[in-house]
């Protein structure tokens, strides 16, 4: 799935949820709960899947980067010229968007 469809899916108000069961400390979930009202939360729950999708965006985002990373290099590798991989790459980021 390409980036762009990745976050107009995530942008969608309806999307399906599943129930998980995670492990905290009982002091962290307590400053979640103090937390998530000061935040503009109405929830800690609302927090921490906001907060899984911040370093999920990121993290995602850093792969991303360091696919387009290895294959520039590669590409130099075989001759291709600085020029022409800035060009493919921001083409590429401009039909993606």
């Amino acid at each position: 799935m390409k980036m762009s469809e990745r976050i107009k899916n995530r942008l969608r108000k309806d999307r399906a949820m599943t129930t998980i069961s995670m492990r905290l400390p009982e002091d962290v979930i307590e400053d979640l709960k103090e937390i998530a009202p000061a935040l503009g939360f109405s929830g800690y729950q609302p927090l921490i899947r906001a907060y899984i999708g911040q370093g999920l965006r990121k993290d995602l985002a850093r792969m991303e980067n360091s696919q387009v990373q290895i294959l520039a290099e590669s590409l130099r590798r075989h001759g291709v010229k600085d020029e022409v991989i800035s060009e493919a790459i921001a083409e590429a980021r401009l039909r993606s968007a």
